[in-house]
C-alpha cells in the first residue's frame, strides 16, 4: 500500500499558486487513474485508487501548508504504511524552473510543510518528488512567491513537469523509486526544462 501526499493550500484563494503545485500533481494522477478526490478524513481529502497491483491514497491535505505534517502522520498512524511508502510531491524553489527531481530522503530545505512533516514522522526516510517553480528575486519575500501565480507561458511548462511528476510517482510504485529516479532525473540541469 501506497500514500501519495501532495503538497499545498486548501481554498479557491490558493489554486494556482507555485505551493499548490502537489496538489495538482494529485489532481493529475486521479485524472489519470479515472478516481476522485472526495473522501475527508485524516485532516485531508483524498481518494482510493490500484496502480500496478497496488493500494493507492491520493491525499491532499487541509491543514494548510505549514501544518501538513498532522494530515499525513493521521494516515501513517491509521493504515501503518511503512515510510519508504509514503511518497510525498511539492514544489521546490531550489532547483531550476520546471525541473523535477525525485528523492529517496532527505532534509526539509526551505520547504515548511517537509519541516512539518519530518518533525512529525520523526523521520526524512521517504520518498520526494519536487517540481522547481523558480526562485524570487533578491527583494520579494519568499512567502509571497510562493503564494502567487505563474505567467502563462510558466504555467504551460509547469503543467507539462506536473504530468511527467504524476508519471513518476506511477513509475515509483510499479518499479521501484531507482527506476522511477532513472528515468525522471535525467534533465535536471539541461537548458531549457
Amino acid at each position: 500500500m501506497y500514500a501519495v501526499i501532495g503538497l499545498g493550500n486548501p481554498g479557491s484563494k490558493y489554486k494556482g499558486t507555485r505551493h499548490n503545485v502537489g496538489f495538482d500533481t494529485i489532481d493529475c494522477i486521479a485524472q489519470r487513474n479515472n478516481v476522485k478526490i472526495t473522501k475527508i478524513k485524516f485532516k485531508a481529502v483524498y481518494g482510493e485508487t490500484q496502480i500496478g497491483g497496488e493500494k493507492v491514497l491520493l491525499v491532499k491535505p487541509q491543514t494548510y501548508m505549514n501544518r501538513s505534517g498532522e494530515s499525513v502522520l493521521e494516515v501513517y498512524n491509521f493504515f501503518k504504511i511503512p515510510l519508504e511508502n509514503i511518497i510525498v510531491i511539492l514544489d521546490d524553489v531550489d532547483i531550476k524552473f520546471g525541473s523535477l527531481r525525485i528523492r529517496t530522503k532527505g532534509s526539509a530545505g526551505t520547504h515548511n510543510g517537509m519541516k512539518s512533516i519530518i518533525y512529525l514522522l520523526q523521520s526524512d526516510n521517504f520518498p520526494r518528488v519536487k517540481i522547481g517553480v523558480g526562485k524570487p528575486n533578491e527583494h520579494q519575500d519568499l512567502a509571497d512567491f510562493v503564494l502567487s501565480g505563474f505567467s502563462k507561458d510558466d504555467r504551460i511548462c509547469v503543467d507539462s513537469t506536473i504530468e511527467q511528476a504524476a508519471k513518476a510517482v506511477e513509475k515509483i510504485i510499479t518499479n521501484g523509486i531507482n527506476t522511477a529516479m532513472n528515468e525522471f532525473n535525467i534533465n535536471i540541469d539541461s537548458p531549457g526544462i
